[in-house]
């Protein structure tokens, strides 16, 4: 690229939003320095993790515990004293960074981690008119992509594989595999500690459809749930004694499970395991020298005692950090967070007989972390920063999505580009002229508060939504505190949400507007999901084989789950976060990519 005074005057001049400081944020904010940028903004609510310091290169082993965004500032000054840079320790979601702060920018770069977050910012970008560079890696591979109103499509405009989820009888009653056992202790740590969810319930499932017996009732409440005592409320009456904790998850609960006859016809049952067998089970005397070696605590399997210990240890700890808070969050870079999931979800693995795993291998999964490669990460920020070039000069033609991929006998290119930009999708529920949306939900079982949460918030991705009642006018869900709270436990029947209602819903932070089309739907099977969302009208047409709305036919919903039979994902975003899937290795004849030139 050349750099004329043309170039110079746009990079010096431009205002610049950096969303991350993890892996391809540092290597961002070095090239945004070393290219003659004067004025950049950078936000991230991480803390350093020593886990960390292999490829983000601007923290050091003194940096461990302290803000990301902080510490960038400072490492970049040294690299570059005269530019203007200021960091936010915070989360791009709050409500502090609306729609006037975007506008302040002349580009935005992502650089994050997590799909939620990305929707945000796509969507914030969208509403205030500034282009956003979007980039990403997943190990060897990675790509850098524009988004830009009126030229590119969104981040939003194809749909995203969902997030993989498990049966919640498998979780609570018959875990086979490490990730069973790692998906229950978070779940755990949720109910003790976090932001209570009924559907993350850990006790066993009576109503699993394997372990019911014929002619067998249970007791019901008039909403046709069990009737439990709160997790939580429980704990809090014990002043969460780790031995009572312990006895009820894994020796009372499973001698409950073991009840269910039914479940172990064909499977191996579990075993008990009481306070007094695990505090006095064998364990490694090595482990007590060196308690704070790395290698002990994070790469090798910790003994049932020691797991008994640190649930101990731990419990103590949290119940601690609970006080004068509602809830608490879980986090894998916070050690209590992941020395208490480590610990449940080893025990447990350890009653069911399957394989107990590293401190390490279980922060890669509950954490949903694929290896980063720090080599990748640099090549992407390079190209991010040279399209952002190009993007303050408007020549928008010349950033195609650019991908990385691995070298293979297929190809000897390991960067390669679309031909052309990609246009918006017309039906895209997010950029599109007049955004709209079918939802498949049980209207005679969901609340107002499951629809809020689960379907607006983490399925839309709605931060503070509001949803009117087309055609009556009646506010269902309201943004302002209080407002429609009488609403939260009535089930959307009750409140006239019926199948062919539509709901008008605004994000009033993200400036976004969408209408929901309501459908009543029922899972028949246990493995059907609970809800679906529809964004192409042309899904809902019937197949010809006769499947239902939304749903592929037997030979693809086939070939779908053997592409994954060796491959066990909790969330397809890794950790330096790909944003989209791509064949990154194509023989030689693709028409779809030309080379790149930089």
């Amino acid at each position: 690229m050349t750099v004329s005074e043309d170039n110079k005057k746009a990079v010096a001049d431009a205002k610049v939003l950096v969303v991350g400081a993890g892996g391809i944020g540092c290597e961002v904010l070095k090239n945004l320095a070393l290219s003659g940028f004067k004025t950049i903004e950078i936000i991230d609510l991480d803390t350093i993790d020593v886990s960390n310091l292999n490829r983000q290169f601007l923290f050091r082993k003194e940096h461990v515990g302290k803000p990301k965004a902080v510490v960038a500032r400072q490492s970049i000054l040294n690299y570059n004293p005269d530019i203007n840079i200021t960091a936010y320790h915070d989360s791009i979601t709050s409500q502090d960074y609306g729609v006037n702060f975007f506008k302040k920018f002349n580009i935005v770069l992502n650089a994050l981690d997590n799909r939620a977050a990305r929707n945000h910012v796509n969507r914030m970008c969208l509403a205030a008119d500034v282009p956003l560079i979007e980039s990403g890696t997943s190990g060897y591979s990675g790509q850098v992509e524009l988004i830009k109103k009126g030229v590119t499509q969104c981040y939003e405009c194809q749909p995203k594989p969902p997030q993989k989820t498990f049966p919640g009888c498998t979780i609570r009653n018959t875990p086979s595999e490490p990730v069973h056992c790692i998906v229950w202790a978070k779940h755990l740590f949720n109910q003790l500690f976090g932001e209570e969810d009924p559907d993350q319930d850990v006790s066993p499932d009576t109503e699993d459809p394997e372990a019911k017996v014929e002619g067998q009732e249970h007791t019901e409440t008039e909403t046709g749930n069990i009737k439990r005592t709160s997790t939580r409320q429980w704990a809090q009456e014990i002043n969460y004694d780790p031995a009572q904790l312990f006895d009820k998850f894994f020796k009372t609960d499973i001698e409950y499970l073991l009840k269910m006859e039914n479940l172990w016809k064909t499977r191996k049952p579990p075993v008990p395991l009481s306070w007094q067998q695990a505090a006095s089970h064998g364990g490694d005397a090595q482990e007590e020298v060196e308690v704070d070696n790395v290698k002990v605590t994070d790469m090798k399997v910790w003994s049932l005692k020691k797991c008994t210990q640190i649930f101990a240890e731990v419990t103590s700890k949290l119940k601690e950090d609970l006080k004068d808070k509602k809830f608490l969050v879980w986090d894998k870079d916070i050690g209590t967070c992941m020395d208490f999931v480590t610990a449940c979800a080893n025990i447990r693995a350890h009653i069911f007989s399957i394989p107990t795993q590293t401190r390490f291998s279980i922060k890669s999964i509950a954490g949903n972390i694929i290896p980063a490669i720090a080599t990748a990460n640099a090549m992407i920020a390079g190209l991010v920063v040279l399209n952002a070039v190009r993007v303050l000069l408007r020549q928008y033609q010349k950033c195609p999505s650019i991908y990385l991929r691995q070298k293979s006998i297929h190809s000897k290119f390991i960067l390669a580009a679309d031909k052309q930009i990609t246009q918006a999708n017309p039906k895209c529920y997010v950029c599109s002229p007049q955004p709209f949306v079918n939802v498949f939900v049980n209207v005679e079982s969901m609340t107002v508060k499951e629809f809020e949460m689960e379907l607006l918030k983490k399925s839309l991705n709605m931060v503070a939504p509001d949803a009117v009642l087309d055609g009556k006018g009646t506010v269902v869900i309201s943004s302002e505190e209080g407002e429609t709270e009488v609403n939260n436990d009535k089930k959307l029947k009750e409140i006239g949400i019926v199948d062919g209602s539509i709901l008008k819903c605004d994000d009033f932070l993200q400036n976004y507007e969408l209408t929901v089309a309501v459908n009543h739907y029922e899972a028949k099977e246990k493995d059907d999901p609970p809800y679906k969302v529809v964004a192409n009208p042309d899904e809902l047409k019937a197949k010809e084989n006769g499947d239902a709305a939304g749903e592929k036919n037997g030979d693809d919903k086939k070939e779908a789950e053997s592409d994954e039979d060796d491959l066990m994902i909790v969330d397809e975003d890794p950790q330096e976060g790909s944003s989209k899937r791509r064949k990154l290795n194509p023989p030689d004849e693709d028409d779809d990519i030309s080379i790149v030139e930089t």
